[in-house]
């Protein structure tokens, strides 16, 4: 019996769910219809796909074998409904993106601009979020792009299954020090300085932590904050010194710096990545999501750093 290619769709969202419940979540149906599309897909095999445990379900050589055969035939059709829009005169629809404050002005405005001048089939819709918040939204379909921010430097787990991200530019850190205090030369100037502390869990924090473990030792830090514009605020008033994006100190954002506040690039600093994350399913991205994440690329390309 030849197997309905429809089926694999469904062995596909359990592998990438982790089960049968997770996989009736993704595809909007109910737990049975995904069990009985299973087992009919095992029938017309003659394999089991499914080892069912107590701990949940995994799959066997036979059913990972016919998952990268569902993920092979998705990627096709996701290229081959990119290659029909690309027959369109003009992309259509709304996209969603999330993204912090440096990201929207340097990136995500800019792209909001050329779309509205070069392609007013598109509805761009941008919202201030924070991640942990965007990734909801993604996840729960309400948004279809979320920028994210990374040390570099520091290992990140990858893209959860069911999502692909895209890396869109690589921006230095900068130290930011009170302009009365001497221009350091090297990071060991500022070794024992009083530094800022970024919240947890951000690309700050994280770039902060390796900077400590560099230097040998706990930096000592005092006050806390979320926004660069925060940081530059309490620096220009000399109660310590950070670790800022790029983004947030140069271009456009220069005009911003407070006066009081020398910016100044070190070795040993590295840098921070910014990354765009979509849903990778059988019906996405849409075309109209990746002419926006194309245009994203574009635009981040055009931006350089001193």
């Amino acid at each position: 019996m030849a197997t309905d290619p429809r089926r694999l769709a469904f062995l596909l969202a359990v592998h990438r769910g982790g089960g049968v419940l997770a996989a009736a979540d993704l595809l909007a149906v109910t737990p049975s219809a995904v069990s009985q599309q299973i087992q009919r897909l095992e029938a017309e095999e003659g394999v089991t796909v499914l080892d069912r445990g107590p701990r949940g379900v995994t799959l066997t050589p036979a059913g990972r074998v016919l998952a990268d055969v569902a993920e092979r035939i998705e990627t096709e059709l996701v290229e081959a409904r990119k290659e029909l829009a690309a027959l369109s005169d003009e992309v259509t629809g709304r996209v969603s993106v999330g993204a912090f404050q440096s990201a929207i002005r340097a990136v995500v405005a800019p792209v909001a601009l050329r779309i509205a001048e070069e392609s007013p089939g598109v509805e761009l819709s941008v919202q201030e979020r924070e991640p942990a918040e965007a990734l909801r939204l993604l996840r729960a379909g309400e948004l279809d792009v979320v920028l994210l921010e990374r040390d570099f430097e520091v290992a990140e787990t990858p893209a959860p299954r069911g999502t692909h991200e895209v890396v869109l530019l690589e921006e230095p850190w900068r130290l930011v020090v009170p302009a009365a205090m001497p221009t350091p030369a090297r990071l060991d100037d500022v070794r024992d300085a009083v530094w800022l502390a970024a919240q947890p869990h951000t690309a700050a924090a994280r770039a902060l932590s390796r900077l400590s473990h560099a230097l040998g030792g706990s930096l000592r830090t005092q006050h806390l904050y979320y926004d660069s514009d925060v940081a530059l605020s309490l620096v220009a008033a000399g109660l310590g010194v950070a670790m800022l994006p790029a983004l947030a100190v140069e271009g456009g954002a220069a005009d911003e710096v407070p006066e009081g506040v020398t910016v100044v690039g070190l070795p040993g600093l590295g840098s921070r990545r910014l990354v765009a994350r979509h849903r990778a399913t059988r019906h996405e991205p849409r075309p109209v999501v990746g002419a926006v994440l194309d245009a994203m690329v574009e635009a981040a390309a055009e931006i350089t750093f001193a």
